[in-house]
């Protein structure tokens, strides 16, 4: 993963600080860690956006269908039980949740761990980095996550106190377990030759 680590007391932010950072650098991707410390990435290049966009079209049909949550693209940043604020590249938080936030609270990086989550890898990102992030994913309180590899056509399904499980090839169908009920997600939409 090609990206940026700031480190040290100067940038121990508070909430509202963070937030004010990140609103100033809307043009950088930027997470935080459980430690405070920040990372800073290279916003994605056109391919992966295609690929994000795709994901975020089929995640939506399903919920216009089952009117059951709030989807949310890597624009959204939640601020998870950790301290940590995390940006997947898209999301999927359950009405009755969100409704237990303040309006103020939706307003900035919401604390609240979506229930669904996917992550997309490029070619520069580590696969070992990324299933760490998974896995702060779920120790978090994600209950179904999807880290997809387009360049390989892979997925892996992350789901807590279960193993990791492979799917190969993009002819396969991820579904929505008990989180998103009915979800069919077709991994072939993702091809673009």
């Amino acid at each position: 993963m090609e990206h940026i680590i700031l480190k040290g007391p100067e940038v121990h932010f508070t909430d509202e600080e963070f937030f004010s950072f990140c609103q100033h650098n809307s043009e950088l991707d930027i997470e935080r860690k459980a430690n405070r410390e920040i990372i800073i990435m290279s916003p994605t290049g056109s391919l992966t956006d295609f690929y994000n966009t795709k994901i975020i079209v089929q995640l939506e049909q399903w919920n216009e269908e089952n009117q059951l949550g709030l989807v949310f693209d890597s624009f959204a940043g939640f601020t998870l039980p950790d301290g940590s604020v995390k940006s997947p590249d898209a999301s999927w938080v359950s009405v009755k949740r969100w409704k237990s936030l303040t309006s103020s609270q939706q307003e900035k990086f919401a604390p609240i761990c979506p229930e669904f989550i996917v992550e997309l890898k490029s070619k520069t990102d580590s696969l070992a980095e990324l299933t760490v992030k998974m896995n702060e994913w779920i120790k978090n309180g994600v209950q179904l996550g999807w880290l997809i590899d387009p360049a390989k056509e892979l997925a892996y399904i992350f789901r807590p106190y279960q193993l990791d499980e492979k799917i190969e090839g993009f002819n396969q169908l991820l579904l929505g377990d008990s989180v998103l009920p009915g979800l069919v997600f077709q991994l072939a939409k993702l091809r673009y030759s």
